[in-house]
């Protein structure tokens, strides 16, 4: 965010551990702080009337979540569960409401992100329909590498599956013709990515999609500084 934003809100941002599995919020609960995860990515999760869930997007070192606080909504209908286990800072709502309100560089840039990721939840909606079990496991993969440092990543099938919403039979089969053609391995429960650009040239659309307007909607430092 801009330099004068975030000295702003500085002070009040709480360094956080964010562990594998842990609901940063619940369906219609309420919601005291936003959530920036640094090393960490969390999971926006539809979760029916039966249990099952259906991840509608990720998110990680690029925003925040959160965003029905500073868009009027204050609850939402959605699951918000860590992913990838690591760390974060929270802030709490009423700060960022503050800030959001005052209509300067960081409301346009936390717009930007927002309309990012609506992009993104409807890219996901479409891939789910439309394409094959390995397309959509290729497109999580890849969105969330980018969201990492490494090319390792530590999720069981039956989570994937969660996330997917499929069953952990088609992830296993989905993940054995990707080892099979040497673009991942996968043991115990970790993946490892080990040919990243095949398995860009193997994902579907949807994964370009996203990302294309993740780059466009979220400048760099530089173009922020500019901005402020």
């Amino acid at each position: 965010m801009p330099e004068a934003d975030y000295h702003a809100l500085a002070p009040s941002l709480e360094h956080v551990a964010m562990p594998l599995g842990q609901a940063v919020y619940e369906s219609g609960g309420p919601q005291g702080y936003v959530y920036f995860p640094t090393t960490s990515i969390v999971s926006l999760l539809y979760v029916l009337a039966d249990g099952a869930t259906a991840e509608i997007a990720v998110t990680g070192n690029e925003g925040l979540v959160g965003i029905a606080l500073f868009m009027g909504g204050e609850t939402t209908p959605s699951r918000a569960v860590v992913q990838s286990a690591g760390h974060g800072y929270r802030l709490r709502a009423k700060l960022l409401k503050k800030e959001f309100e005052r209509g300067a560089a960081l409301q346009h840039l936390l717009l930007r992100y927002t309309q990012a990721l609506i992009t993104q939840m409807t890219q996901t909606a479409v891939c789910n329909r439309h394409h094959a079990v390995d397309q959509q496991l290729c497109r999580w993969l890849l969105l969330s590498l980018d969201r990492l440092s490494g090319d390792k990543l530590v999720m069981t099938q039956e989570l994937i599956a969660n996330m997917l919403g499929v069953r952990r039979e088609g992830v296993t089969e989905a993940a054995g013709k990707l080892q099979a053609e040497g673009l991942i391995e996968y043991s115990r429960g970790k993946i490892t990515v080990v040919d990243r650009p095949k398995l860009e040239k193997r994902v579907c659309e949807c994964y370009a999609v996203v990302k294309r307007e993740y780059d466009r909607l979220l400048p760099a430092r530089e173009d922020l500084m500019q901005s402020a």
